[in-house]
């Protein structure tokens, strides 16, 4: 997430202070990413080392204020024309567990997917459910057009990851009905002799496999990333 060019962007509205930037960028994401005052000046003194933010001065009530420069605003217009690098994804959690899980003795993978699933479609019923109290009336203001922007890529990224999941248990059933692969340096079992008629013998069919529906007990609802509707 580039902090950075959030903050670069409240600055281009107008000038502001850490608290106060901390304040905006929770509110036009909806607090989806959380920041803390650390974060958010650390960021500042880091941006006006690079010339791109400068202070201003102090408020009433002995903030400091920062104001972005020339060269910020050149860094933001940069930012918003280039597109977002997909070819160095960062990690992913969930990705790393399945894969870990796969060569782990002793992991029931079906297990570790189902309890993803769980959570994940409660998750985008959580979602759903504030997107429906954010459209009950039209947005009001930019800050909620914005809010209503990221809560709906949380929707399309949890759809995502319930397709994939369901996918995954696909795949590892059929790998399941594969034979495995003699260990290195021992030589394959020789082939079934031919039949009378000159075919093979017919392959024992595999074992039965139980139904993988969607649970219906839902678990306990992962803190939502907005404690209020954008009503």
């Amino acid at each position: 997430m580039s902090i950075r060019h959030g903050l670069l962007a409240l600055l281009e509205e107008g000038p502001r202070y850490g608290s106060q930037l901390r304040s905006d960028f929770e509110s036009r994401t909806g607090a989806t990413w959380p920041l803390n005052v650390g974060q958010v000046y650390t960021t500042l003194n880091r941006l006006e080392r690079d010339g791109m933010v400068v202070h201003e001065g102090a408020d009433d009530a002995g903030h400091t204020v920062y104001t972005i420069t020339d060269r910020g605003r050149e860094e933001l217009v940069s930012w918003f024309r280039t597109p977002v690098d997909r070819a160095n994804p960062p990690r992913d959690e969930l990705a790393i567990k399945l894969a870990m899980a796969v060569g782990t003795p002793g992991v029931d993978i079906r297990e570790v997917i189902q309890a993803q699933r769980h959570h994940t479609l409660q998750a985008m019923q959580d979602y759903t459910r504030l997107k429906a109290q954010a459209l009950e009336q039209p947005p009001a203001a930019r800050e909620e057009v914005a809010w209503l922007l990221v809560l709906e890529q949380l929707i399309f990224q949890t759809e995502a990851e319930a397709r994939w999941l369901d996918h995954c248990e696909a795949r590892l059933v059929r790998l399941s009905l594969l034979p495995k692969a003699p260990p290195a340096g021992h030589p394959a079992a020789p082939a079934p002799p031919a039949s009378a008629t000159g075919g093979t013998p017919a392959a024992s069919a595999p074992g039965s496999r139980t139904g993988t529906g969607s649970p219906s007990a839902s678990p306990s609802a992962p803190a939502s990333p907005r404690g209020t509707s954008a009503s």
